[in-house]
């Protein structure tokens, strides 16, 4: 048998416990959480039990984010409840709209958005409110005000007025209603509905993680989700499908083969945006369902071309380089199909992700411990102070 290992040292003392090292904690396990499970070798994605494809075939967005908050998908009058709450807290306070005036023109969405989100605090008399019943009314204020505020940001930006929202109808409805001025038809509504679903939640991410170390110090909700935009913001994270969008308007301007394209990409060791995960080592079930939905909503513009560029680009990717398209890669035709602004992708991010995570920080107040891993000095020691006058 093999020796045990030995937990003294030749003195007998105790040899204190090694810390795990990760770079960029990848693969470090920093909690236990109920709302989501991924399987990145089989390509599984699971929101409190349920397979992504069956909620995105056979729900609505706000069915998911009951689900994602309670744990279980709602019945008809949890639903209509719901839709209710939500489509009473659409309306922005006044000043708000004011400070979207006011921000530039060429401001970056996401900041416009993260500074809005930020100052609805000050207009919410529960912002302070750390009780579970207060928190969860937060979360669905926040789920139902921030399409309206991206929306009216857009508008005004263009030197529009703002759409009022309506007082009915669907979050992804009423998006598209604010956002254009106009009513979708059923298949923009259904399409937009399912790519709510797809984007809602994915586990500790990023974004999602910065969320719960925020609202792990008991830090409001509104820092803790102004925080989590402020990670989603980054290129690394939550601006991919912007561009895969750029790199498919340029192919189509320039009329280059997608596949020489692509080749030449990686002969100059450059990435292709949109393509491989730091979880899933085969391809991203939401990429699977977006694939659809792209080939779907090209047959019904009467233009297959932004479908056809991007399975050219994924066969040569997968045939090159065994690297799989993620989400970002499909939603970013789905979404320009839609009419939605190539730089609004992020910001519709957040209005989907809005409800993972509220999920994860009323998980997270649940059961609260303080998130506060370690980090291992390699700097010098032993260094003295030199005279200012001998520096």
């Amino acid at each position: 048998m093999p020796e045990p290992i030995s937990t003294t040292g030749g003195n007998g003392a105790a040899i204190p416990p090694q810390p795990l090292r990760a770079r960029g904690l990848e693969g470090v396990v920093a909690l236990d959480s109920a709302v989501c499970f991924i399987d990145g070798a089989e390509g599984e994605l699971i929101y409190r039990g349920y397979d992504i494809r069956d909620l995105a075939e056979h729900t609505s967005f706000e069915e998911v984010a009951y689900l994602l908050w309670n744990g279980v998908l709602p019945t008809a009058r949890q639903l209509d409840e719901l839709q209710q709450f939500l489509c009473a807290e659409r309306e922005l306070p006044p000043m708000l709209i004011d400070v979207l005036r006011l921000t530039p023109e060429d401001a970056n969405p996401m900041a416009a958005l993260r500074t809005s989100v930020s100052a609805l605090a000050h207009f919410d008399r529960e912002a302070d409110d750390m009780s579970p019943e207060a928190n969860y009314r937060k979360s669905l204020r926040l789920t139902a005000r921030i399409p309206t505020i991206i929306a009216a940001f857009d508008r005004l930006r263009k030197g529009k007025e703002p759409v009022a929202p309506l007082k009915t109808g669907s979050t992804a409805y009423n998006f598209l209603y604010m956002l254009n001025g106009e009513e979708p038809g059923p298949s923009a509504e259904r399409t937009f509905d399912a790519c709510l679903v797809l984007h809602a939640e994915h586990g500790l991410n990023a974004s999602t993680f910065t969320g719960r170390v925020i609202g792990a110090t008991l830090s409001d909700i509104y820092s803790a989700i102004t925080g989590a935009i402020g990670a989603l913001k980054g290129p690394l994270h939550g601006g991919a499908n912007i561009e895969v969008m750029k790199m498919l308007l340029d192919l189509d301007r320039t009329s280059q083969d997608p596949v020489t394209f692509v080749r030449d990409k990686l002969a100059r060791k450059e990435k292709v945006m949109g393509f491989g995960h730091r979880v899933y080592k085969v391809l991203d079930p939401r990429a699977a369902i977006l694939r659809e939905m792209v080939e779907d909503v090209s047959e019904e513009r009467g233009t297959r071309k932004w479908y056809e560029y991007s399975a050219k680009i994924m066969e040569t990717m997968v045939s090159e380089k065994n690297i799989y398209p993620n989400v970002d890669f499909f939603s970013a035709s789905v979404y320009y199909m839609l009419g939605v602004d190539v730089d609004l992708y992020t910001p519709m991010f957040v209005m989907s992700r809005i409800t993972g995570w509220t999920a994860h920080l009323l998980e997270q107040w649940t059961e609260n411990r303080l998130i506060r891993p370690r980090a291992e000095y390699v700097g010098p020691r032993g260094l003295k102070v030199t005279p200012l006058d001998a520096r």
